[in-house]
């Protein structure tokens, strides 16, 4: 099974640099896309029967053309839920979870928390609610989107010069080290230990040419699940956003739990 997370920073964007063209080109099993910026009208309008064998399962946010989560997969799940039970958080679409027969996958778009810092109160509580709501649940997980934190040092390419800034204060970085605590595995450093691999770059002085970027998009797993990944990828060449698309390939030969 392959699944695919990919902030496009806009859907409509995103089909007119050749979206649905990758789609088909990757063949994921599950695609989870954060920061869509539509609403249902516009999605189906955009996507609505372009996605071939993909089911569509979205969350959209009260404020047309904000934020939103959308998953296309291919196995119709169990069931479905959109909200984490914060008001604010479920009212700008930023989750969207699927229960399948071995695993629930929960597609996340955190918030960013705000240059000055002004939101981030409200940042560590979706984080805290995320916490607890992944702890209640019985089986396996796969966390995949937007996390808006760098974890480490190798995360960033300048760590030193944004050791103070949203996306790599101490209070969010914890944040990560308590999912982990949990009994989560960051797929992607199971097999990479490296710096400069990083998934957004802003857009300005050609940073993403010079990668100098950050790695803020993340599939996290539960640690029962970990064995069976047999793969876990940034996909730097991925043109169509200032995100490029993440994933990982797992063996579902064996039992999940």
């Amino acid at each position: 099974m392959k699944i695919i997370s990919w902030n496009v920073n806009g859907i409509r964007a995103a089909c007119r640099n050749g979206f649905l063209q990758w789609l088909d080109k990757r063949d994921a099993d599950i695609v989870c896309l954060q920061e869509v910026k539509a609403d249902k009208a516009d999605l189906e309008k955009t996507i609505g029967g372009q996605t071939g064998p993909y089911g569509i399962y979205s969350s959209f946010a009260e404020k047309r053309g904000y934020s939103g989560v959308t998953v296309l997969t291919k196995e119709n799940p169990l069931s479905e839920n959109h909200s984490l039970g914060l008001s604010r958080f479920d009212n700008e679409g930023r989750i969207v979870e699927l229960e399948y027969p071995s695993f629930t996958l929960l597609a996340l778009y955190i918030p960013h928390g705000g240059r000055e810092k002004e939101n981030l109160p409200y940042k560590i509580e979706v984080y805290e609610a995320l916490l607890e709501r992944t702890s209640a649940i019985k089986k396996p997980v796969i966390l995949a989107g937007d996390f808006n934190v760098a974890h480490q040092e190798i995360d960033l390419a300048r760590p030193r010069g944004n050791a103070n800034n949203i996306m790599f204060t101490p209070k969010e970085r914890e944040q990560l080290n308590k999912l982990i605590s949990l009994g989560f595995t960051d797929s992607f450093r199971k097999f990479n230990s490296e710096n400069g691999n990083y998934t957004w770059w802003p857009y300005r002085n050609d940073l993403r040419n010079r990668n100098v970027g950050w790695r803020i998009d993340y599939i996290f797993a539960s640690n029962s699940i970990s064995p069976n990944i047999k793969d876990a990828f940034i996909l730097k060449n991925d043109k169509g956003s200032d995100h490029c698309p993440i994933g990982i390939e797992i063996d579902t030969s064996a039992d999940l739990l």
